[in-house]
């Protein structure tokens, strides 16, 4: 009698373990796929045409902002676009103007022909998303009649970018095509992205707001 008492305990453990392992199996891979693929769950680029009207930068951070700007002008040598556009805030913190600056520094650092392809969309002091920047920057692209618009961004802001400025057209009633570059950026990379704590804390960021504009649009 005690030997299948012992015999029946076993087998419960066993059946215990094997229901204990699942979820730990099922946490452990998808652990291995965050880490393999999630930083690339971020970025979607689009094939660039072979003519846009104009390629808008979205405003970042100061790394950010290089590498966009680096970007358009990687375009602007193609002549894909005929025109890049910088969104900036009118005046900077100390109230300085910031297109004049802007525009010394494009034309200390790609020559006047590319700073003068260079138009300036300014935005207001409440512009701090995405959502407000696109909302912001759809009157320019009304007054100067653009159609055709690459949007430049980095690379792991270019998914977001892409659902948020393609719904805010489509509510607008703009007739606009979008396209979307993500460049590389100095504060992400994609492969590897946890073992970086600038990258991983730009993507804990971004995979939040992500994740928050997604629930946003199904609400």
């Amino acid at each position: 009698m005690t030997d299948a008492v012992s015999v029946s305990a076993r087998g419960r453990n066993r059946s215990g373990l094997r229901l204990l392992l699942i979820p730990i199996l099922f946490i452990a891979a998808a652990a291995v796929v965050l880490l393999r693929w999630g930083g690339e769950v971020l970025v979607s680029s689009d094939n660039m045409p072979a003519h846009a009207d104009a390629a808008v930068i979205l405003q970042g951070s100061m790394a950010g902002e290089i590498a966009r700007v680096a970007g358009a002008v990687r375009l602007l040598q193609r002549n894909i676009p005929a025109q890049a556009v910088l969104s900036v805030p009118e005046r900077s913190y100390w109230g300085a103007s910031v297109p004049d600056q802007a525009r010394d520094y494009l034309q200390r650092t790609y020559g006047a022909d590319i700073a003068g392809r260079f138009v300036f969309c300014e935005t207001g002091p409440n512009v701090d998303s995405t959502r407000d920047e696109a909302e912001a920057l759809l009157p320019c692209i009304r007054q100067h009649g653009w159609r055709t618009v690459v949007i430049v961004t980095s690379d792991y802001h270019s998914r977001r970018a892409g659902f948020l400025w393609r719904r805010i057209v489509r509510k607008s009633g703009l007739p606009v095509q979008l396209w979307i570059d993500g460049v590389p950026d100095p504060e992400f990379r994609a492969r590897g992205w946890w073992r970086n704590r600038t990258w991983a804390k730009t993507w804990y960021e971004e995979a939040g707001k992500s994740i928050w504009e997604e629930g946003f649009r199904f609400k």
